[in-house]
């Protein structure tokens, strides 16, 4: 069973810095794409950023230029380094990712429990 644990986030100043973690554990052969999520209260949950194991980033136009998502295979890792954070990026942010566990079974899609961040002015 493959299990996704968030890590890093707090409470921060608008303009901070926090960067988020998210370990994958268990059978992992590969992580195909993962991506991090976000949920503002009474606001639906949000792609953020994604990565590939092919190295395609993509970003929602919101965090442009300000956040980076990294993705390690060798680590089971994907984490996000936000910077110049502002009060609208409050939210629970999640983790997901499309694992492998062996080269032939299909790809499951996995959910961390959420972190929360928040922005304050």
């Amino acid at each position: 069973q493959v299990r996704l644990v968030e890590s890093g986030g707090g409470l921060v100043q608008a303009g901070g810095s926090l960067t988020l973690a998210c370990e994958a554990s268990g059978r992992i052969f590969i992580i195909s794409r993962a991506g991090w999520y976000r949920q503002a209260p009474g606001k639906e949950r949000e792609l953020v950023a994604l990565s590939t194991s092919s190295g395609f980033t993509n970003y929602t136009e919101s965090v442009q230029g300000r956040f980076t998502i990294s993705l390690d295979n060798a680590k089971n890792t994907v984490s996000l380094q936000m910077n110049s954070l502002k009060p609208e990026d409050t939210a629970v942010y999640y983790c997901n990712a499309d694992v492998k566990v062996t080269l032939p079974t299909p790809t499951r899609n996995y959910w961390g429990q959420g972190t929360q961040v928040t922005v304050s002015s």
